[in-house]
């Protein structure tokens, strides 16, 4: 029997044990659900979700250090969810686990209680000891699917210019090369890569990036037989016939690309962690501390994300 897919179900203040729950009921696959007990049972009684659950899902306990109240954080449960994430990433190294799927968590609360933390993406890469590790989010919607990967990640917009190196690009190429075969399906990927700089930097009147460092990796990666076009200005690339002849765009810095796929897609997009040694899936939105506690919110993202950590673990 395949592995199940794990699933962490986030910050306890936010919506994650909400849409979890929701999402996990409303597809066919074999599931774990991490988190605290009655946590869970009281979310899924106040929404009126079936509870024990269905055969196909199994509530994994993690206790939680002090009880959650909707949209009030609390430093003191920032252990607990690591300890989520800690637990999915095990089962997943052990073969125990087939993929996981997390529910967004707060940053701000993990830093202030005292962990380092600058998101899922950096923390799943530390943990597994992955060199390199890419962010994609993928889009179904629409007549052209949309996947977005980043270059540079969760860094202020000042430290971005810096963190783009020839070395750092080949390596996401590599990545994005290798995975959106493997993972995806796609014999021989298209990449476009955009510049850092307005139209692409104006043959360096606009900056310089792109001559000294963003085209010569893109060279690089050509020779290595990696269909990757560009320097692109991106502005113009997410135009829907540009988009036609890719399949993934490369985007320098998280707002240059991610704010198009989330005006074409949001609440139905998943975000994807390349370079992986499993699959990790997980929403496009974060804990939206002010539906917590409403039975409102929205779980198409966590659905769409369950769907494809499964597509994707059959590969």
């Amino acid at each position: 029997m395949n592995a199940p897919t794990f699933i962490t179900t986030g910050e306890p203040a936010g919506i994650g044990p909400e849409i979890s729950l929701r999402a996990a009921h409303a597809i066919e696959a074999r599931c774990v659900l991490l988190g605290d007990a009655a946590l869970l049972q009281a979310c899924a009684q106040e929404m009126g979700i079936a509870w024990p659950p269905p055969a196909h899902l199994t509530i994994e306990h993690v206790p939680i250090a002090v009880p959650a109240v909707p949209g009030k954080l609390d430093q003191r449960n920032a252990g607990y969810v690591l300890a989520l994430l800690d637990r999915a990433i095990d089962a997943c190294m052990d073969g125990e686990a087939a993929s996981i799927v997390t529910a967004p968590v707060q940053k701000s609360v993990i830093n202030d209680a005292g962990f380092p933390f600058t998101g899922h993406t950096e923390y799943l890469a530390v943990k597994t000891r992955t060199p390199h590790v890419v962010m994609l989010l993928v889009s179904g919607k629409g007549s052209v699917p949309l996947r977005v990967a980043l270059a540079t990640t969760h860094l202020p917009l000042a430290d971005v210019p810096k963190a783009i190196t020839q070395e750092s690009l080949s390596a996401t190429l590599d990545v994005m090369q290798h995975d959106l075969r493997a993972r995806f399906g796609i014999t021989a990927p298209r990449i476009a890569v955009t510049g850092l700089n307005p139209h692409a930097g104006e043959g360096g009147h606009l900056g310089r990036e792109e001559i000294d460092v963003i085209a010569p990796a893109i060279a690089a990666a050509r020779a290595r037989g990696i269909d990757a076009i560009g320097p692109l200005p991106a502005d113009t690339v997410f135009v829907p016939n540009q988009l036609a002849r890719f399949d993934a765009v490369l985007a320098m810095y998280h707002d240059q690309g991610l704010p198009v796929l989330k005006h074409a897609s949001f609440g139905h997009g998943v975000n994807v962690t390349l370079g992986l040694p499993f699959v990790r899936t997980s929403v496009d939105h974060g804990t939206a501390l002010d539906l917590a506690g409403t039975g409102t919110a929205d779980a198409g993202s966590m659905i769409a994300a369950l769907e494809l950590a499964a597509q994707l673990a059959r590969r």
